[in-house]
């Protein structure tokens, strides 16, 4: 069999969601990229016009005619020797479509539509689009080579659960390549699992398969690119790299299906979230239009790592942290905060806060008389401590970065209008166990201690009363909460896994109990399978019990 190469380009961009004059014109550049390097068939990632997720953006005309509009203008910039295949929405009667153009000589040759739309955890689709009525291959030509396209968008990969099996529906109809344009957020293992599900494809229908995924921060969902090419004996031939935008090339001999095959590089789960949440907050800040942060500075290892990330994101200049030490205090952390914020080179405030307690209880006195101090004035000092943060904020038109995690987040142990306030919570998808593990790959990537050796040995304490340490056994219960929220694992599967009774029934109870404070936290950067946020949708008010 003569061979009859094709060479494809992966365009892993990083659109602007809403900016649909930039997002083509991004669009344009990567095509004109493309033509220079010589591509042939350009595969952009899902809803490349206008950004994933739209959300109810998607009820508004103007919008889906903007879209329509940018397509136009980016066909008009296809040459003859290229076809790109862009992510956009269409508008058939009352219907809209999660849809592909396939593009080529300044025309839109054809369209597809997505047939599986997710309807689980932070996906919606059902609420917003139509599903294909139909799937079949496109005929393309580019160069002389002649072969059927199939194009699958995201979810129509992901069929397990569907009785459609689109990729088999397209091998059946003779296609000889399938591209499939994605949004598919970060999780630490996702490459993985994405690859999996294409090679088990190829290895069932023989036939090579290129995705391409989106890369960049998006409100909470970061997306990590990770584009993958595998040919038809399920070698990967392609590889998007992980958190960058790219242009990734490559040769296909269309014929055979057969590519030449490259090392994928292992990924280590700390690292990738690390990069995940400095993307995410590099992102966050630069769509939103703000430059600057400044956080709460303790001293301990939860803002300890979102000062890293935060300096590594926004550049130490543009990060401002604030040690704001009361009447329980150790010296240790007034230390530890200083040698930390000094490792990182970001400016340091200090704004002690007892004369500000003081005044409270005192003009609370009358009103409280006779009663002992409880966590009401634990609460008072970590609301003291976000209004300093605030009042910073609005000053120098700053952002707050909130600093808890997901294990007291879960449990309720953080403070409304305190430590939870912020316009963004950077590791709250981090259970404390990923916490330390994700700040002890910080220092080893520095290759020193950026965050000093006797934070990770520390018992952890608000320190908002006298001898206070945090009411929990981290190394049991920051585990036993990831198995209840990321595994939805029940109350008597946890018994029997070893668990006690008394102990899996008290943490249910107040993870449900805390329901409303999660309502009201700062939007939080998802790294894993199911996160607090717009994929957490329990009643505040719920009676139910295990």
């Amino acid at each position: 069999m003569l061979s009859e190469l094709i060479r494809i380009g992966m365009a892993q961009i990083n659109p602007v969601l809403g900016d649909i004059e930039g997002n083509v014109n991004k669009i344009v550049e990567t095509i004109e990229h493309a033509i220079r390097t010589k591509v042939e068939l350009l595969v952009f990632p899902e809803l490349t016009i206008t950004g994933y997720s739209p959300q109810d953006l998607l009820f508004n005309a103007r919008f889906i005619r903007a879209n329509l509009e940018g397509l136009k203008k980016i066909a008009g910039h296809v040459p003859n020797e290229l076809i790109a295949v862009v992510g956009f929405i269409d508008k058939v009667d009352d219907k809209i479509y999660n849809g592909a153009a396939i593009i080529r000589n300044g025309q839109i040759i054809d369209k597809r539509f997505k047939t599986l739309l997710p309807n689980y955890d932070v996906f919606d689709e059902k609420r917003y689009f139509s599903s294909a009525e139909a799937n079949y291959p496109v005929p393309v030509s580019v160069n002389g080579k002649s072969f059927l396209l199939g194009v699958e968008i995201c979810e129509d990969l992901w069929d397990a659960d569907s009785d459609v099996k689109i990729t088999r529906e397209l091998a059946e109809q003779g296609t000889d390549l399938i591209v499939n344009l994605s949004a598919s957020p970060f999780e630490h293992n996702k490459r993985a699992v994405r690859q999996q599900l294409i090679l088990r494809k190829i290895q069932d229908l023989k036939i090579p398969f290129v995705l391409v995924n989106q890369v960049g921060g998006q409100d909470e969902f970061v997306f990590d690119g990770n584009s993958l090419a595998l040919d038809s004996t399920g070698a990967v031939i392609a590889w998007g790299k992980e958190f960058i935008e790219s242009l990734t090339s490559f040769d296909l001999d269309i014929k055979s299906g057969k590519g030449a095959p490259v090392e994928l590089p292992s990924v280590r789960k700390e690292e990738s979230i690390y990069r995940a949440l400095v993307l995410g907050v590099r992102d966050y800040f630069r769509k939103t239009g703000c430059r600057k942060a400044v956080l709460g500075l303790s001293g301990g290892i939860d803002s300890a790592l979102v000062a890293c990330v935060a300096a590594e994101a926004l550049g130490a200049g543009n990060v401002t942290c604030v040690s704001m030490p009361g009447h329980f205090t150790a010296d240790m952390s007034n230390k530890d905060a200083g040698i930390i914020a000094k490792n990182l080179g970001v400016n340091l405030l200090t704004v002690p806060i007892g004369n500000i307690a003081n005044a409270y209880d005192k003009e609370l006195s009358s009103i409280f008389a006779a009663l002992e101090a409880d966590v009401t004035e634990e609460n008072i000092q970590a609301r003291i401590r976000g209004n300093i943060l605030m009042a910073i904020a609005n000053k120098f038109g700053y952002y707050v970065l909130s600093t808890g995690n997901k294990t007291e987040l879960a449990l309720g142990y953080c403070t409304m209008y305190g430590d939870m306030a912020g316009a963004l919570a950077v590791i709250s998808d981090l259970s404390k166990s990923d916490v330390y593990a994700v700040s002890r790959y910080v220092n080893e990537k520095n290759g020193k201690e950026i965050i000093p050796e006797r934070v990770f040995e520390r018992i952890p304490s608000a320190e908002l009363a006298a001898n206070q340490v945090d009411p929990f056994d981290y190394e049991v219960v920051s585990p036993l909460v990831d198995l209840i929220i990321n595994d939805q694992k029940s109350g008597d599967e946890l018994v029997k896994m070893g668990y006690d009774r008394t102990l899996v029934r008290d943490i249910l109870n107040k993870i449900r109990l805390a329901e409303y404070k999660r309502r009201q936290a700062a939007p939080g950067l998802k790294v894993s399978g199911k996160a607090f946020g717009i994929g957490w949708r329990y009643p505040i008010i719920n009676y139910f019990k295990e």
